[in-house]
């Protein structure tokens, strides 16, 4: 009884909470690696989180584990001193993977479903302070910011991320060798669109080529909560 009731909570957690706006997804970004072999089963999560519309799952792969035997072929340094400064931000002296962190705030093993859950959860309940819209238009693209309330008295960057939806890697060395793995949500640019205050509305009109989809997050510098997030498939 015990392990249906398990069942049923986490099948309740994966219910997106009603009223929850697909224009306001939950940021998740989980730091991985190919090299890792406790990654696979927060990867795979990811997967099921990227299905999702009221969710934004980001695969941010680090270079860290690069060293015993694989090199990961989308691991960017830029994603370990992201990883280190929300470390440094939120008062952690070590980083890990698998690692989902959401909102800019929690901090949660990646491969732990009813946490991670639990977390999106909580993240959903909370107000936006900031209304964004995206417009793709042509080769670019236009991004709308309106304050809702009262917006945190600190920096503010608009940034623009570019990802591929899916990508298969078949692994020769280190602790998957021998594997064939699928990773979602694969991040492979990081931009600095705009820096804002947040006292008045903001649109900027940003270059955006090709099919590749892209996401905006807006987030207290430099490591702080993210506050809005929107995709531009």
């Amino acid at each position: 009884m015990k392990f249906l009731a398990s069942i049923m909570t986490v099948l309740a957690l994966a219910l997106p909470v009603h009223g929850q706006s697909a224009a306001d997804p939950v940021v998740v970004e989980l730091f991985t690696s190919q090299g890792c072999s406790s990654c696979p089963p927060a990867d795979a999560l990811l997967h099921k989180l990227a299905a999702r519309d009221d969710v934004l799952p980001l695969a941010l792969h680090v270079d860290y584990w690069d060293y015993i035997g694989w090199k990961d072929k989308f691991a960017k340094p830029a994603h370990t001193r992201r990883q280190k400064g929300y470390a440094q931000a939120g008062g952690r002296r070590m980083i890990y993977t698998p690692q989902m962190v959401i909102m800019g705030q929690e901090d949660v093993v990646g491969a732990d479903a009813v946490q991670v859950e639990s977390a999106i959860r909580k993240h959903q309940k909370k107000p936006r302070p900031v209304a964004l819209t995206l417009r793709r238009q042509g080769g670019e693209l236009v991004i709308r910011l309106k304050p809702r309330s009262r917006m945190p008295k600190s920096r503010l960057l608009v940034q623009l991320v570019r990802f591929t939806p899916e990508r298969t890697v078949s692994i020769t060395r280190g602790e998957l060798a021998g594997k064939t793995l699928s990773y979602a949500n694969v991040v492979e640019d990081w931009q600095l669109a705009a820096e804002w205050d947040g006292a008045e509305p903001l649109e900027l009109t940003v270059p955006l080529t090709g099919s590749q989809p892209a996401a905006v997050l807006v987030q207290e510098a430099p490591f702080g909560p993210v506050i809005a997030a929107a995709r531009a498939d």
